[in-house]
């Protein structure tokens, strides 16, 4: 099973936060309204990884009553950043904890997205952690968790989840549902959302790559370096640029 923490869409252009005040003497910042740091601010700092649980952990707070949807599936999406940045012995159980808070933001919304992705994100995280052998036992809820926000809305997140079900069937041996060309079929319904997604074009690259058309993969990994950063996805736009650039390096 791949390192699922590629299924997140960079360049998705997910709506952000309204800028909000800084508190200079924290240098962190702050929600003047609510009189604390400001979890979505937080958040646009997640290369910092004390900040990005700072978010979490805020998030967490909110969603401890359980009737919290929106804090329920962005602490989720926080503890996937986490669970795939993050010190080593940190990532499995912030993963852990993303798959209960999407789960919860599922259970409270069963109609809206966000939980269902965010689910599959983690848990597609989750089982690369543990390997091919034990993680395969997922691939089916993964993709079940896709499969619903396919159902609910393709354009969501600008393609997201024909992008990660795309990944799912490239990463997937064969035997367990896997399909390169229904790989390419996905990555190429999510391009029509968002032509310029490092994160899609990266991933079609690789399929093209593996099916043995290696000037096509070259050019698409070309495209991944010229696509303009997303200013919602800016530490995301720059891990794919890095490892298409690493992958060009190879095809030389």
């Amino acid at each position: 099973m791949a390192a699922f923490y590629l299924l997140l869409a960079a360049g998705s252009g997910a709506a952000g936060a309204a800028e909000s005040p800084v508190d200079v003497a924290q240098g962190r910042p702050f929600d003047a309204a609510q009189g604390r740091p400001n979890p979505d601010e937080l958040y646009r700092q997640r290369e910092n990884m004390a900040v990005a649980r700072q978010a979490a952990d805020i998030w967490a707070a909110r969603a401890a009553a359980g009737q919290d949807f929106e804090a329920a599936w962005k602490l989720s999406r926080a503890c996937y950043w986490l669970g795939t940045h993050d010190q080593e012995s940190m990532r499995r159980p912030a993963l852990e904890r993303g798959v209960a808070a999407a789960e919860q933001a599922a259970t409270l919304k069963p109609d809206a997205p966000e939980g269902h992705f965010w689910m599959a994100a983690n848990m597609g995280a989750l089982a690369e952690s543990f390997g091919l052998r034990q993680g395969i036992k997922y691939r089916g809820r993964i993709r079940d968790e896709l499969q619903k926000v396919l159902a609910m809305d393709p354009a969501w997140l600008q393609g997201s989840a024909d992008r990660a079900i795309g990944w799912w069937y490239h990463m997937v041996p064969g035997l367990f549902g896997g399909s390169e060309k229904k790989a390419e079929e996905h990555l190429r319904l999510a391009l029509t959302f968002n032509p310029k997604s490092t994160a899609t074009l990266y991933f079609l690259a690789e399929v093209l790559l593996e099916d043995g058309r290696k000037g096509d993969a070259k050019a698409m990994f070309q495209q991944v370096l010229d696509a303009p950063d997303d200013p919602d996805w800016i530490p995301e736009d720059r891990d794919f640029k890095q490892k298409a650039a690493a992958r060009l390096k190879t095809l030389k």
